[in-house]
């Protein structure tokens, strides 16, 4: 059984996917209640009978978040079922199924981030935008698929496709003249132009002036690639024909094979996921072949920058990207804060914090601020921005008075006035986040340029995209003696089955590739290498930054460490596990979790001035412990050799 679902701040719910099970199990419960009458059809499941089975959950999260600051993060049923719970902008989200906790975290997590991408502050575009309801499904559905069979995918990390240094400068040159071409031809001054091969990484040209892209902006552009690429089966799109709310998706974990119901059709789960070839269409992908989306990317500052993003198939599988910064970008950063603080403020008011008031009031302020300052910088804004501004302001300065008068006097009164106006308020900030950062306008302007800089880029690649397609099945493995030299280096090794090497200051890994139908590696079951990345994983929340262990067929090690700018070790004096609880889950996508343990490992330091690595190691059984140890020193120190990026050697322990 499985289960995610949005409620808004009065409890309504914004959206749901599903699997059979869940419907089956609810509709007992709502025929339990006399919710349900027993002859409904089976397959209905309507929001007014969840609201009601769910509200006791959903009151009791809302006040022990409010009143008592300590809501809950889990907890597990008497059939064994778990329910997972996290908050976003005052929506709550819930994920309910039989997996482990701490997948089930992951998961919502994850959800949260797509949403934050898609949605932004205004989680609420989920309930009258549906095809961005869908949109979310099927990107769920895509990191559901390939989490369960890409290794990059699941450590959370950009898989640099290897090619030579010729290729490597070719691709590079056309994607910065097909930058230059579309800043002559447009009004856009802010462009990165990127190749994915199937969901690794090849090239980015960024041009001067914008934000770089973040490790996690890479993966979630990736993710929307594979969304519209992977092919929903038959059966997925008979279930989308017989239900109009809800249709067939992906199941994640490792529970039952069952649909896993969306609002819209998604990829249906398989080990191998199918792809689509180009001649085949997809939704939201128009007749001249561009998939054009509004998003948010989050850049190296950390705030949601609405972009423009033009996906098109050169090949099957080979993506070429644009992504335009919008003349609403100055804006979008106070949007955010002021929509955050409006939750803080929410919050803090039931529990009468007037230190915790006046600090979220500055917030929502310089927030509020910067909307204003932002929209003087815009140039030929709408009309309909003009107006929301005019409203905004006047509204702003009657809410700053109230809410000062309240911070000086706590009179009840004086905050009953700020309630009564703060609902208009934030509508008009809903209004003016949906004419700014999705002026679906946008996703036209310039359209004709960017499908010829489309087709000059596939000119100037057309030599190389068969290689690249094959390149990217088999990046480079430890069978074949004739790609990147990878197993003449391996040669150096003796008992090394595998290895995943990561750079945590850039997010990207170099590992051999996986392919689980050849004879080499048919004892090295993919199900070992997810245990033990798993297995890590909690140890490292633990604290435990290099553990070795092993079963009766292989040694697993794990090593996390610290480097200068120079390759000198750095170890923390004090590791202060006690403050692990609080970091994100391993990985990326839900917050960076090696950049938070820098933070705590190295208070006194710029984050910037300390590097992070990673390295898993499976050694064949009879390994010893300080063969073990010897190889991974010298991998690390050699890595360099396969990558092509120098580096020096340390000390893992």
């Amino acid at each position: 059984m499985k289960c995610i679902i949005i409620f808004d701040q009065l409890n309504d719910i914004l959206y749901t996917k599903y699997d059979r099970k869940f419907t089956r199990h609810m509709r007992k419960l709502g025929i339990d209640q006399g919710l349900i009458s027993e002859d409904k059809d089976e397959e209905e499941l309507s929001y007014n009978v969840l609201i009601q089975i769910f509200s006791p959950v959903v009151a009791s999260q809302r006040i022990m978040g409010c009143q008592f600051g300590n809501s809950y993060s889990s907890f597990q049923c008497e059939d064994g079922t778990n329910m997972v719970l996290d908050e976003f902008m005052g929506y709550l989200f819930i994920h309910i199924g039989v997996e482990e906790v701490s997948w089930l975290k992951r998961m919502l997590g994850i959800c949260i981030t797509i949403v934050k991408h898609l949605c932004g502050p205004d989680v609420s575009i989920l309930k009258t935008n549906k095809s961005r309801a869908a949109l979310l499904s099927r990107i769920l559905d895509t990191w559901i698929q390939l989490q369960d069979s890409d290794q990059a995918v699941l450590v959370e990390a950009v898989e640099q496709l290897m090619v030579n240094t010729d290729l490597s400068a070719a691709t590079l040159k056309a994607l910065q003249e097909a930058t230059e071409k579309l800043k002559s031809h447009t009004d856009f001054s802010r462009v990165h132009a990127m190749i994915l091969v199937e969901n690794k990484f090849l090239s980015l040209f960024s041009s001067r002036g914008t934000q770089d892209l973040t490790a996690s902006d890479i993966m979630f552009l990736s993710l929307l690639c594979e969304a519209f690429h992977l092919l929903p089966s038959a059966d997925s799109m008979n279930l989308v024909e017989s239900s109009e709310s809800e249709d067939a998706g992906a199941a994640g974990g490792e529970s039952s094979s069952e649909e896993f119901y969306s609002p819209q059709a998604s990829p249906r789960n398989s080990p191998a996921p199918q792809r689509r070839g180009p001649s085949q269409s997809v939704e939201q992908v128009q007749g001249d072949g561009l998939n054009s989306q509004l998003v948010l990317l989050t850049g190296t500052n950390a705030a949601f920058t609405p972009h423009v993003v033009h996906i098109s198939s050169l090949e099957d599988g080979v993506f070429f990207l644009l992504m335009f910064e919008t003349s609403s970008a100055a804006i979008s950063a106070g949007l955010y804060e002021a929509f955050n603080a409006l939750t803080i403020i929410q919050n803090i008011q039931l529990q009468r914090d007037m230190d915790g008031l006046k600090h979220a009031f500055e917030y929502l302020d310089a927030g509020v601020k910067k909307i204003f300052d932002g929209h003087k910088k815009t140039k030929n804004s709408r009309n309909e921005v003009e107006s929301c501004i005019k409203k905004l302001q006047s509204q702003w300065e009657s809410m700053r008075k109230k809410y000062i008068e309240y911070i000086k006097t706590g009179e009840l009164n004086c905050i009953v006035r700020v309630e009564s106006v703060t609902t208009s308020f934030t509508d008009h900030l809903k209004d003016l986040l949906r004419y700014t950062c999705w002026d679906t306008t946008m996703t036209n302007h310039g359209r004709d340029s960017v499908l010829a800089v489309t087709s000059f880029v596939k000119y100037k690649l057309a030599d190389f995209s068969n290689f690249l397609k094959v390149k990217a099945l088999r990046n480079f493995t430890m069978g074949s003696r004739t790609s990147l030299t990878i197993n003449k280096y391996l040669e150096e090794f003796p008992g090394l089955v595998h290895f995943m090497y990561i750079d945590r200051s850039n997010h990207r890994i170099t590992a051999p590739s996986l392919d689980f139908s050849s004879e080499e590696t048919i004892t090295l079951t993919k199900k070992k290498i997810w245990s033990m990345i798993d297995f890590s994983r909690k140890h490292l929340q633990e604290g435990h930054l290099a553990i070795m262990w092993k079963d009766t067929t292989f040694n697993y090690a794990y090593f996390l460490w610290f480097e200068d700018s120079a390759g000198a070790p750095m170890k923390p004096k004090d590791f202060p596990r006690h403050m692990l609880s609080g970091l994100p889950m391993p990985g990326i996508l839900c917050g960076d979790f090696y950049q938070k343990l820098i933070e705590i490992c190295f208070p006194k330091l710029s984050p910037s001035k300390v590097r992070c690595y990673e390295l898993y190691c499976i050694h064949l059984g009879l390994a010893t412990a300080s063969c073990v140890l010897e190889h991974s020193r010298r991998l690390a120190a050699t890595i360099w050799d396969v990558t092509g990026m120098p580096n020096n050697p340390i000390d893992l322990l």
